[in-house]
């Protein structure tokens, strides 16, 4: 007569035995209760206040939509970056290889379409087998039971209570994950809980769900996942880190085998087949799969992407739920960046200014007309170690937490362009001294007279006739002969056309005498987006990364349309145009630049050399290259003195940020089309421009045939807040008393009839500075 298992126990197995029996009968009870099916006398007012405890659970598991990486692509489609919190990538079960599905099942829960949310024979098998090996030898959770654990281990968001409370090792715990597997059973069919499954659970060295898997470990996609990779995959659900075959490739054979035992016991495949998988290699073909802007070759435009998504509230209410959707989303984000023109501007800047240099240099690329940013580079990439950084100087300080530099003389382009629009003619002479002191009530602000009973002295830095016109004036970059053309235009046209231009945290603290050598610290970013609209005849599009976001499906959530409006006339555009184009071309400043099309430019020096700059533009491309002086603190300090790609050497926005931009618009003008600038006219500016007449009030077929009688063109700007009745016209832009070309664009802005509410205001920075000297 053989002998039974309990005759190979010793009395205390024996007795731990009659225990587990017990145990499972209780769970029965409870389980049969939880299905509201009568069950009596198990262990009866013990059984029954774990039931009302499971009762009181919620009858259905929340199945939220599993974290999924995002992939950033370029204008052309190709991707640029992948982000995520957890690499996976969702597929339906028609597109996991069915080689897969079998091994996962076999090894897992081999019954998986014979019995319900608990596997009765399975269970109790693995509590004997475990109780009398003294550990977990088998598991006895079903594949829906082990759905819920990873569920709500991964809806916990990191909450660390919550994903211990999903790990208890606890029959309390088991009790409830049966609760909701019943719920899963119920609600949905076993294809759909396995491919949940299948796309949920975790294998090991960052790759979640099969898909990543495949592509991580194999280099193939999970419909095509062989034999012997499917045993692999499938033996590491129950311990991705000791059998990670990237660490432990030992241990993973020995797992892949045993899965390819079971499945040949179970007559999924044959012996044969087994045996001849089981003496190959694991065949690996490891793909790590990049995770954030760091490993992007457009590291700060990747940066900058992000960064200007979580200021769209349409993406989620907070910070924290904008930044789930765009890690976790599985979202796919179509920039506009050009990955040519991307690395034409990384080559130049990293040739002309070395990441361990005591400076910075950037170079900003942007189209006219769309606002589209084409490319953004700096010397430093991005890191932790020696010469990284993860400031994004390049653009604006809500979106880099850099703080800019200052400009210089770049930003006489919006005196010269205000001397224009108010009819100063070009040929206009005004004094140039070397020296000139003037009195700072000598100039007007947007309330009156500057309100200062000091004197001012600018000097000259570049020689100039006595009385150069503005033309020669601008050329020249002669800071006396400007000094004097603001106290005739005033600061306030300037200061505002500067905003107008992209130049938006200016504040009225900048409103000062030195405005026109450049006070405030901006980024490259916003002075080529500001120069980008002289080269679209005076149409300024605000500055767009992105041009629409999809979901995993492939469903548009959002696009972003261009934002443009006229802010200048298109004949004082072109003329500011054939000013600058003087400044690249033969005896200008920057006419080593010239990229072999028709450009135009400024240069920007700042009196203690701590910043200087070239901003130039095609007809179709502005870019704005600067270089700066940064200590090691990451402090604004002097060029003078540094080396700088290897030499000390004299700066200027000519000859050190210059080539910059001349090194990479040489490189990208084979791609741009031979378009030329627009002459202005010889007629009189005055006699072009029409007079914007006021709207609002009207309606907007009214409005559009009052503004298209006078030759201007109509956009629509969409709703907006407005005391004005609804569906009427709230007001245009530009506004009324603008003067504008026949052929211009003015758009219009309908009111939804609800008043703006005022919000506080903003605390005003500081002017930090005189400006620049050239």
């Amino acid at each position: 007569m053989s002998r039974t298992r309990f005759d190979r126990l010793p009395p205390g197995k024996v007795v731990s035995h009659l225990g587990v029996m017990l145990l499972v009968a209780t769970v029965l009870g409870v389980v049969v209760s939880g299905l509201a099916i009568p069950f009596a006398g198990v262990l009866g007012f013990t059984a029954r206040n774990v039931s009302e405890s499971v009762d009181d659970l919620p009858q259905e598991l929340e199945t939220e939509q599993l974290p999924q990486r995002t992939e950033v692509q370029d204008a052309e489609g190709r991707t640029i970056a992948t982000l995520y919190d957890q690499n996976r990538v969702n597929v339906p079960l028609r597109q996991i290889s069915r080689t897969m599905v079998e091994a996962i099942v076999a090894i897992e829960d081999y019954r998986y379409y014979q019995h319900g949310a608990l596997d009765l024979k399975g269970t109790m098998r693995a509590l004997f087998t475990n109780q009398a090996a003294g550990g977990v030898v088998q598991g006895g959770s079903s594949i829906t039971q082990q759905l819920v654990k990873q569920t709500l281990i991964t809806q916990a968001n990191g909450d660390k209570d919550a994903i211990a409370a999903a790990k208890e090792d606890s029959y309390g715990r088991k009790l409830r994950e049966l609760r909701y597997a019943i719920a899963l059973e119920k609600r949905h069919s076993k294809d759909w809980i396995l491919e949940r499954y299948l796309n949920t659970v975790y294998f090991g060295d960052g790759a979640y769900g099969v898909q990543a898997a495949a592509q991580h470990f194999f280099n193939v996609n999970a419909k095509d996942l062989n034999l012997r990779q499917s045993a692999l995959l499938a033996g590491l659900v129950q311990s991705p880190g000791a059998y990670d075959p990237t660490k432990n490739a030992a241990q993973a054979t020995v797992r892949r085998n045993i899965v390819l035992d079971r499945m040949a016991q179970l007559s999924v495949i044959p012996e044969e087949k087994s045996a001849k998988v089981k003496a190959r290699k694991l065949g690996l073909k490891v793909q790590d799969q990049p995770n954030g802007c760091i490993n992007s070759e457009a590291q700060f435009f990747c940066d900058y992407v992000v960064r200007w998504l979580m200021t769209d509230p349409a993406l989620g209410a907070d910070q924290e739920e904008r930044r789930r959707l765009i890690f976790n989303g599985g979202l796919t984000i179509k920039t506009t960046v050009d990955l040519g023109y991307q690395k034409a501007a990384n080559d130049s800047v990293a040739s002309h200014v070395y990441k361990d240099d005591q400076a910075i240099g950037g170079l900003a690329l942007i189209e006219p007309g769309t606002g589209n940013v084409k490319g953004l580079a700096q010397s430093r990439p991005m890191g932790k170690k020696k010469g990284e950084t993860f400031l994004n100087y390049t653009v604006p300080t809500r979106y880099g937490d850099a703080a800019g530099f200052q400009p210089g003389s770049t930003f006489k382009a919006f005196v010269l362009s205000s001397a224009i629009n108010q009819d100063i003619p070009l040929t206009q002479r005004f004094p140039a001294p070397p020296t000139l002191t003037v009195s700072l009530r000598d100039f007007e602000t947007c309330d009156g007279p500057y309100q200062s009973s000091e004197t001012w002295s600018p000097k000259n830095s570049t020689s100039a006739s006595a009385a150069p016109n503005l033309y020669e004036g601008t050329q020249k970059s002669v800071n006396t002969f400007f000094v004097n053309l603001e106290k005739e235009t005033g600061i306030c046209e300037p200061w505002q056309l500067a905003r107008q231009m992209g130049i938006t945290e200016l504040t009225k603290a900048n409103i000062v005498p030195s405005f026109t050598l450049g006070v405030a610290d901006v980024s490259p970013l916003e002075m080529a987006e500001a120069y980008a609209t002289f080269a679209a005849e005076g149409l300024h599009c605000d500055a767009r990364p992105v041009t629409e976001i999809a979901d995993a499906q492939g469903n548009v959530l959002k696009k972003y349309e261009k934002n443009c409006t006229q802010v200048l006339a298109s004949p004082v555009a072109n003329a500011v145009n054939d000013v600058l184009r003087g400044v690249v071309a033969p005896g200008g400043f920057a006419a080593a630049q010239y990229p072999g099309q028709p450009a135009a430019g400024k240069t920007g020096t700042t009196n203690d050399n701590k910043s200087v700059w070239f901003v130039g533009y095609t007809p179709n491309l502005a870019g704005a290259a600067v270089v700066a002086g940064v200590s090691p603190a990451g402090h604004p300090e002097t060029l003078d003195g540094k080396p700088i790609a290897g030499a000390v050497r004299s700066t200027s926005g000519s000859t050190t940020a210059g080539p910059i931009w001349g090194d990479a618009f040489k490189v990208i003008a084979q791609w741009l089309d031979d378009t030329p600038f627009v002459r202005p006219s010889s007629t009189d500016i005055r006699g072009l421009l029409v007079t914007v007449p006021s709207v609002s009030g009207k309606s907007y077929d009214d409005a559009k045939a009052i503004l298209e009688g006078l030759g201007f063109k109509v956009v629509n700007g969409g709703t907006v807040d407005s005391a004005v009745r609804a569906n009427l016209i709230a007001y245009s832009a530009p506004g009324t008393g603008a003067r504008l070309a026949s052929g211009d664009t003015v758009t219009l802005y309908v009111s939804d009839g609800t008043p703006k509410v005022k919000k506080g205001k903003k605390g005003k920075k500081k002017n930090k500075g005189r400006g620049g000297r050239g």
